[in-house]
């Protein structure tokens, strides 16, 4: 049963025997709960009076139990802090009972799309929330507006004109939960003749697919996505055009315009996954293809690459005809984003914290680009690196038959990665390419160096 709570201390849930002496039930119990970790070191017990009330038990019986376990070590008494479970005991039991980690568990984490998660600035963003939480009005505290606070969406609104050249207003923003959350809603409101790039998220096709949308793939080279011939039923075509997903290549300008080019005269819409925008090292950045035709085109983004994936907010930038009809496919509550946390990155973004950690960020990105550069050349300068200019991965192209053994090598050395083919539309002909997709953001600097360690040597035996 479970103790409520009135003199102090945790509720317990504690099952004990029909049958058989009570007070060694009980201590056998609280001794599991220990060993279990669910009860954690430091936790206040119940009295022993009203847990001897709540079991129906002596209170003897519980004294017992409890004397019983302080001098075996597991709980520690003190007057007037009652009877905890002690620390070291808890730690130790958790240890004991938890399972060690997988021999072949890989300990370096090389995978794309994931930010540095040490760098998140917790004093700044910390900061706003309580800025944001002391002067958010009370109606904030109600149901909302499934738009989306009014405050995040005029401080997107200016940031994204400044920073990403996108054009818009406030009303044509739409708040979610993250870009999986936007695409799915885009997916519910379009045609479902979709062209998408042959090269991207597997989970993104999930998402299209589960939705009932005709994915059809176009090509994917060094410029971008093919764009000058999309197919005659299309009438979305989802791009990366800033920083191909995963192959790196930036769409050309020629193949921005026939994109445009093709929304225009079709009627078509374009969403555009701008998904690590801010991140640019050797050129300057690449304005939103929105900018170009804000009617034709959807600009998405979210921060789970630029703050953290942990923050679930995301963004949609719409054409007029299409604000309505998302906002339906969203629903009246359920879907909605935290209001307190688009509280504080609305203030987070003003008071310039949002522009003052991404480029604190893309210096520590470049960073750790060049020292994956410098590896790499090192160990294998007859192999091509792309989509090195911008982002937090890169492709290190191989030679035919030979992504399917670098993997398994890696794997037997530790390293969490992809293969290029691991992106590639199932739909779309067979990859002609192959590759290992390496994210270089994550992981500690010490950690990376030895990563990078590890890496050169597996790609030392699998090219010799």
């Amino acid at each position: 049963m479970t103790t409520p709570d009135p003199a102090g201390g945790a509720d317990l849930h504690l099952e004990l025997p029909a049958e058989g002496p009570r007070r060694t039930a009980l201590t056998r119990a609280l001794r599991d709960a220990v060993r279990s970790g669910r009860l954690a070191g430091g936790t206040r017990l119940p009295p022993y009076r009203t847990l001897a009330a709540d079991l129906g038990l002596a209170r003897n019986a519980v004294a017992d139990a409890y004397a019983e376990l302080v001098a075996e070590g597991w709980f520690t008494a003190r007057q007037g802090s009652g009877t905890r479970v002690a620390e070291r005991a808890a730690t130790t039991a958790v240890r004991a009972g938890a399972p060690g980690p997988s021999p072949s568990a890989p300990r370096h984490d090389l995978l794309q799309g994931k930010p540095d998660p040490a760098s998140f600035p917790r004093s700044a963003w910390a900061a706003s929330a309580r800025r944001a939480l002391t002067a958010a009005p009370t109606e904030a505290f109600g149901p909302g507006d499934p738009q989306g606070r009014p405050e995040l969406r005029q401080a997107l609104a200016d940031y994204l004109s400044r920073a990403r050249g996108v054009r818009t207003t406030p009303a044509n923003i739409v708040i979610c939960s993250g870009f999986a959350n936007g695409l799915h809603l885009l997916a519910s409101v379009r045609p479902r003749d979709w062209a998408v790039e042959a090269y991207g998220l597997p989970f993104h096709h999930g998402i299209l697919e589960t939705s009932g949308v005709r994915a059809h793939p176009i090509p994917v080279d060094e410029d971008g996505a093919g764009t000058t011939e999309l197919p005659s039923r299309a009438r979305t075509l989802l791009l990366t055009p800033a920083h191909q997903f995963p192959t790196g290549g930036r769409l050309l300008p020629a193949r921005r315009a026939a994109a445009v080019e093709w929304a225009r005269s079709t009627g078509g819409v374009i969403v555009e996954d701008d998904y690590d925008g801010e991140f640019r090292y050797d050129r300057k950045p690449v304005g939103a293809v929105q900018g170009l035709a804000p009617e034709h085109v959807v600009y998405a983004g979210s921060l789970s690459k630029s703050l953290s994936p942990a923050i679930r907010l995301g963004w949609l930038v719409l054409p007029d005809h299409l604000v309505d009809r998302v906002l339906a496919a969203k629903g009246l509550r359920e879907s909605w984003a935290s209001a307190l946390d688009q509280l504080a990155l609305a203030d987070f973004i003003t008071c310039d914290a949002y522009d003052r950690h991404v480029r604190r960020m893309r210096k520590r990105y470049r960073q750790r680009r060049d020292q994956l550069l410098s590896a790499l050349s090192a160990q294998a300068p007859h192999l091509r690196v792309t989509g090195i200019s911008a982002g937090l991965h890169a492709v290190l192209e191989l030679p035919p038959n030979h992504e399917a053994p670098a993997l398994a090598a890696a794997r037997a050395a530790g390293l969490a990665l992809d293969g290029l083919s691991t992106y590639h539309h199932p739909a779309a002909p067979p990859p002609s390419r192959e590759g290992l997709v390496i994210g270089y953001a994550a992981l500690p600097d010490a950690a990376f160096g030895r990563a990078l360690d590890a890496l050169s040597e597996v790609i030392r035996r699998v090219t010799a």
